[in-house]
């Protein structure tokens, strides 16, 4: 009922988070209007695979965060932005530094202008997991310290700390939401979880390829990241704080990789690719969040297990597969 007519903009609408809150907004009576990056091939991401029921009652806008006159624009009139337009691909950010400089923190600090001049009733920043870098202790509260171990983590310490000096500087009602690393349909092969499901039930993988299979991670269900978003956009919080928001349970790779070969069926052998290998002092070792902060006040709980989870991703993939509608590995390098 909070969000029932309330008027609502996702930036990063076309990703794979931002589809499933817009998804789950218009689906809780929002009038969102959905901001996707521009591009020449007339696409809105995975907006386009929405059910048409949820598109007709998007107002879909086509765009760039980096450009301050749209931002000012389309966040008149809005009572609440989800921001969660970045770029985000971690290997990508080490050749194109300055790009993720722009686009993460100019960007932010675009909505953040908008939303200030618009007198906005809240902003809901999207922070990440990695900007705690390799866990110096566990479970990670929102007090561990900062630590830029990628330019693109680096690059979202700072759209932070823009967020947290803009509430504190000109009042702006901004949340930072900083969820663990999610998984679920919908998200592209730049990730663990899909490059091992997609190479386990792809038959022109005669192997599964990855990287080092010893990092810890928290896996939260995209459904249930997306439930956290629609929590901090409504809820009693304080404007300038992050609040972290994941499973609080922790799997290797080398697990998430075994338990998706016994739901797969798979048997193909795995190999490790040393091109897949992060740099040696930037790979993130552990992650694992302690929600305390948000659990108290607001509730909210990621409510699904991996394994129910890993079997719903493993089943959009299948059907991805089947329908042809997948780059194979010869085509499509991670």
């Amino acid at each position: 009922m909070a969000y029932t007519g309330k008027k609502v903009l996702v930036t990063g609408a076309d990703g794979f988070i931002g589809s499933h809150l817009t998804e789950a907004l218009v689906r809780n009576g929002a009038d969102v209007t959905a901001l996707a990056l521009y591009n020449s091939f007339d696409s809105h991401g995975w907006l386009d695979d929405l059910p048409e029921s949820v598109r007709n009652q998007l107002k879909l806008v086509r765009g760039d965060v980096r450009d301050s006159a749209l931002l000012n624009r389309i966040t008149r009139g809005q009572a609440i932005v989800f921001h969660l337009a970045a770029l985000i691909a971690i290997p990508y950010s080490y050749a194109a530094a300055q790009s993720y400089v722009e686009t993460n923190i100019l960007g932010t600090v675009n909505v953040l202008e908008a939303a200030r001049h618009w007198e906005t009733e809240r902003v809901v920043q999207t922070s990440t997991s990695e900007v705690y870098g390799t866990a110096l202790t566990m479970p990670i509260s929102e007090t561990h310290p900062l630590q830029g171990q990628s330019p693109y983590s680096a690059s979202k310490i700072g759209a932070d700390m823009m967020a947290e000096a803009y509430a504190r500087s000109f009042d702006v009602p901004v949340v930072i939401m900083r969820p663990f690393n999610t998984y679920g349909p919908r998200q592209s092969e730049r990730a663990i979880v899909p490059t091992i499901i997609r190479q386990a039930l792809d038959p022109d993988c005669p192997a599964i390829m990855v990287g080092d299979t010893s990092p810890i991670r928290d896996l939260t269900f995209v459904e249930d990241t997306a439930s956290a978003f629609l929590t901090a956009g409504t809820a009693e919080l304080e404007f300038g704080r992050p609040y972290n928001a994941g499973s609080q349970r922790a799997s290797t790779i080398s697990e998430v990789l075994d338990l998706v070969l016994e739901l797969s069926g798979s048997k193909k052998p795995v190999r490790r690719d040393e091109s897949r290998l992060r740099p040696q002092n930037s790979e993130v070792r552990a992650l694992l969040a302690d929600c305390t902060r948000f659990a108290g006040e607001t509730g909210w709980r990621a409510q699904t297990s991996l394994r129910d989870g890993l079997e719903l991703t493993i089943d959009w993939w299948r059907a991805r597969l089947n329908e042809g509608r997948v780059r194979r590995e010869k085509d499509y390098m991670i």
